[in-house]
């Protein structure tokens, strides 16, 4: 099984983690900016990370790729089968795709992948709105809700929930963004980004963006 794209992507992360929590091999391989790649175009036509492939099934978009693998690979169970939580789990993971990444996007393109990798001016306006305006109310919410640092959210075990919330912290931590007024949301990620499924690829990130610093 194939995932396309760079782990620097929330998305590709998250999806990529999830695979090894259930204990599966997954190869990443990240196409070149710039250069057509026909494998990751027939998985992904409208060039969308990341894109998938298992033998002659091919898919895109992370939500879909983790919902083959969940029913590809039932145990251990990532997606709650109580019907509560099955909702809670999938709202979780929107948050954290549609609302949380939204928010930190424009801080990442504009620190990291417009100056690092694109070799343009990044929008310094937009990143002081994100860390005044868009990203501390979703703080907020988190504070109030994540468990004590070695917990989780949903039936006191790793679930899609986790992984969905931790990856795009990952990307502030690139930023070293300062999370000491959210004491509680800092530990839960922390801990949540030091499992084995996301530590090691989170710390190849950091060498490569210190190598393109």
């Amino acid at each position: 099984m194939i995932v396309y794209g760079s782990s620097l992507s929330p998305y590709v992360r998250k999806t990529l983690a999830f695979g090894a929590e259930k204990g599966l091999t997954l190869e990443n391989k990240v196409p070149r900016p710039g250069e057509p790649d026909a494998e990751f175009l027939a998985c992904s036509p409208f060039k969308k990370i990341p894109g998938f492939k298992d033998g002659d099934f091919q898919i895109s978009d992370s939500s879909a790729i983790i919902t083959y693998l969940e029913a590809l690979h039932p145990e251990p169970n990532l997606i709650p089968t109580d019907p509560r939580n099955r909702a809670r789990a999938i709202w979780f993971e929107e948050f954290a795709d549609t609302i949380v990444v939204a928010a930190a996007g424009p801080l990442f393109f504009n620190r990291i992948v417009g100056p690092k990798f694109m070799g343009v001016t990044g929008d310094e306006g937009a990143c002081v709105k994100a860390e005044r305006e868009t990203i501390p109310p979703l703080l907020d919410y988190l504070e109030r809700i994540v468990p004590d640092a070695g917990g989780f959210l949903l039936e006191d075990r790793i679930t899609l929930a986790d992984l969905a919330v931790a990856s795009p912290f990952a990307n502030l931590d690139h930023l070293s963004f300062d999370l000491s007024a959210w004491p509680r949301t800092k530990a839960y990620v922390e801990a949540i980004l030091a499992r084995p499924s996301f530590a090691e690829r989170v710390a190849k990130e950091k060498r490569l963006l210190g190598a393109v610093a």
